[in-house]
């Protein structure tokens, strides 16, 4: 493989991706063009639907649409350089576009985490509070929530990029992943990483867990109170409407834990796996989740396809 001397500092990068055997590769590209395909596809008609139908004018509805267009951001982050890099002998990648690469692979993962707290928050309310739920949830507050979870997202992702660039990367330019991620390119830096791995475990780990926590308390108080809820109808209404977030939640966030809670030096290539798992799984599987049990929603994209 290719290497650069040692008293030279490293340009580009060499991506290894999900396998090393050319016969792998078009099946590869073929795979997750598709999926990008289905990505794009399936969020756009999210978005449509919810802005053509007046009656997904509400909170829920007004954050979902946010969440599929993140998601097509962050899937655009990542699966197109993988495309190329599975129909390319030198399967490399310039040292600005690695950076650039992980800002928004961070900025929008954070988003999405964010976005899918508010939308956890938006549930609590209807279902324990739904007196004050038009007050609670309205539109400004719904901005405001946005505002929010888009600034502490980008600034957070900045962070680490900042300091990541003042890092030297010299002797190995190779990177056991499909996509510049900071736990990878940490083991190729040839000075201290020190102040990055504190922040990581600081700052970045804060970042990551908060969100979880906001969603975990939301559930638990909702679940106490649809306990409470003496019909049955009504509990199935309620178990209905949660039932879809619950679902991309633990979906994105088990995800996420497995590569993310663990110490530097265990990280192997084997996280790529659960890698792949919120960074395009997810995003191809919510449209699908969100509208198979949503009676609102499937008439919305009925409306829109007739």
């Amino acid at each position: 493989m290719e290497r650069v001397n040692q008293t030279s500092t490293v340009s580009e990068f060499i991506l290894l991706g999900l396998s090393s055997q050319p016969e792998d590769q078009k099946p590869l590209f073929v795979l997750f063009l598709t999926m990008y395909l289905i990505i794009i596809m399936g969020n756009l008609l999210i978005i449509l639907a919810i802005h053509s139908d007046s009656q997904l004018q509400t909170p829920m509805y007004f954050f979902l649409s946010f969440l599929s267009f993140t998601d097509i951001c962050f899937t655009t982050a990542i699966v197109p350089k993988m495309l190329v890099n599975f129909l390319s002998e030198k399967k490399t990648i310039s040292y600005a576009g690695c950076l650039t690469q992980m800002y928004f692979f961070y900025a929008l993962g954070s988003t999405d985490g964010c976005i899918l707290a508010a939308m956890a928050f938006d549930r609590y309310v209807a279902i324990c509070d739904p007196f004050h739920y038009v007050t609670t949830m309205s539109h400004h507050c719904c901005v405001l929530l946005l505002a929010f979870s888009c600034s502490i997202s980008h600034l957070h992702s900045f962070l680490h990029i900042l300091l990541l660039n003042l890092l030297t990367f010299c002797d190995s330019n190779i990177i056991h992943h499909f996509l510049c991620d900071i736990n990878p390119l940490l083991k190729l830096s040839c000075t201290s990483t020190f102040v990055n791995e504190i922040v990581i475990k600081t700052e970045g780990l804060v970042i990551l867990v908060t969100p979880f926590l906001c969603i975990s308390f939301s559930y638990i108080r909702i679940l106490t109170t649809i306990i409470h809820i003496p019909s049955a109808a009504g509990k199935h209404k309620a178990f209905s409407t949660c039932g879809s977030h619950l679902t991309v939640v633990t979906l994105f966030y088990g995800s996420i834990f497995y590569v993310y809670l663990q110490p530097l030096s265990s990280y192997t290539v084997r996280d790529q796996v659960a890698t792949i798992v919120h960074t395009v799984l997810s995003s191809m599987l919510n449209p699908f989740i969100y509208s198979l049990r949503n009676k609102d929603l499937k008439r919305g994209l009925k409306k829109l396809i007739e």
